[in-house]
């Protein structure tokens, strides 16, 4: 066994689930667009399960995910893929409370990995220190882009404590 399957118990465990799940596989024929006509921009955080949070199933929404669900560049360009390419017609942002992009400033953990890896990056973490601004601010970012349709853009916080939904902006 090599050193890399080894060290990768969980990856090992994910390919024993996905054999489980490949037995009763009964979606083959879904629909390229997404039913709902739905795009969803979320934080990657493991606390939040967009699925189930906004009760959806596999073929109805295209979900997007980065740290912070941020409309980054790429987030755009997936946004800008599902609605020109793909149909879909309206946009819900996710953010959350307790959110590990509140706990720290770019500057530093730059600094600090840096330090540890002997290597310099222009990579920014985008932290932000207010959840409801930067929520409002990425909707408006997404409704401004030039490429983004002209569609019902909505932010919402999930609520780790509560599994409930607050709409913000």
């Amino acid at each position: 066994m090599t050193e890399i399957a080894t060290r990768a118990p969980e990856t090992e465990r994910a390919l024993a689930e996905n054999a489980r799940y490949a037995a009763t596989f009964d979606r083959p024929n879904l629909e390229l667009p997404p039913a709902r006509k739905l795009a969803v921009l979320a934080c990657m955080d493991a606390r939040l399960t967009v699925e189930d949070v906004l009760g959806l199933r596999s073929g109805e929404a295209h979900i997007i995910r980065n740290a912070g669900g941020l409309a980054t560049d790429d987030a755009i360009r997936s946004l800008v893929i599902s609605q020109r390419l793909l149909g879909t017609e309206e946009v819900i942002v996710i953010e959350h409370t307790g959110c590990g992009m509140l706990t720290f400033e770019d500057g530093p953990v730059a600094d600090s990995i840096a330090k540890e890896t002997g290597t310099r990056v222009d990579l920014p973490f985008h932290a932000f220190p207010d959840l409801e601004s930067n929520l409002a601010a990425q909707v408006e970012k997404i409704k401004s882009h030039p490429w983004i349709k002209d569609v019902p853009v909505t932010g919402v916080v999930y609520e780790v404590e509560t599994g409930r939904l607050r709409q913000v902006a």
